[in-house]
């Protein structure tokens, strides 16, 4: 089975039992509910056509040029290949962690970010939306930490996949026994820990960065385990989006180039706006 097969596969299978998780036990009401979808939807189906066409071989290609190459730190210091594996992929976790960050407080890269962040309402589909240019960026940036760590194809793949399906867990609208997300998120971002990251309140949004893992943000200070105003009371998005309908595709795709930051880039004052 080939690599693109087992990735749809388990992006369509994951985004299945997510929408139907969300719609038998939702964790909030939705102010725009499934009217969002199709631009959501829409975004991610663009991106997938512009990274195949654009950077065909992807991460993937990256890790089979290593490999064939013996080029890579992990290649030098013939790491045995399981626990290669598996360092990668908690390195790879932790760099994810690391670009995040960067959206958020360099301000030409918060302008693409706020596609994401501008979603009024947060659900499975805004784990998939992305302005396009911030995810050619991100395989950009995978390309390069791949073929510089060497990382073993099984390692991408399972990134990946682990990336992809975490997005969509952990933004899904879904709700969990608060003792089990307890437990999960000593290790794995909950949706309870994510939804805090799309609070209007600008502290809220510049915390809770980690897509898969939660180590990062408990090492680096950026944890804050739930919304100052509740999950029921919190209003999602941008300040300076409330008032409009955030959800065509055109208006996402202009928005870098056209909408207002507002306060949100980490290191920005709300004045400088």
């Amino acid at each position: 089975m080939s690599e693109s097969i087992i990735r749809l596969s388990a992006f369509f299978g994951i985004l299945f039992i997510m929408a139907c998780w969300q719609a038998l036990a939702p964790r909030r009401p939705l102010r725009f509910g499934y009217q969002r979808w199709p631009a959501n939807l829409g975004i991610v189906l663009l991106d997938a056509l512009l990274v195949r066409l654009l950077i065909p071989t992807g991460a993937v290609g990256a890790a089979v040029w290593a490999g064939q190459a013996n080029f890579g730190v992990m290649h030098w210091l013939n790491v045995p290949h399981a626990v290669a594996v598996a360092v990668a992929v908690i390195v790879l976790d932790g760099i994810i962690y690391a670009q995040h960050v960067l959206f958020h407080a360099v301000p030409m890269l918060w302008r693409l970010h706020m596609v994401h962040h501008a979603d009024q309402d947060i659900d499975v589909t805004t784990g998939l939306r992305f302005h396009p240019v911030e995810i050619l960026l991100s395989m950009l940036i995978k390309i390069l930490v791949v073929a510089l760590l060497g990382v073993p194809v099984l390692a991408v793949i399972l990134f990946e996949i682990i990336l992809n399906g975490m997005a969509m867990f952990n933004h899904a609208n879904v709700r969990l026994p608060l003792r089990l997300d307890a437990i999960l998120r000593f290790v794995l971002v909950t949706p309870d820990m994510h939804r805090v990251h799309h609070s209007i309140i600008r502290s809220e949004t510049n915390s809770n960065f980690g897509f898969n893992l939660s180590i990062w943000d408990r090492i680096f200070g950026t944890y804050q385990a739930q919304p100052g105003d509740g999950h029921d009371g919190m209003t999602i998005g941008l300040s300076q989006y409330q008032s409009e309908q955030s959800g065509s595709l055109g208006w996402m795709l202009v928005l870098p180039f056209t909408g207002r930051p507002g306060g949100y880039p980490i290191f920005r004052r709300e004045s400088d706006s």
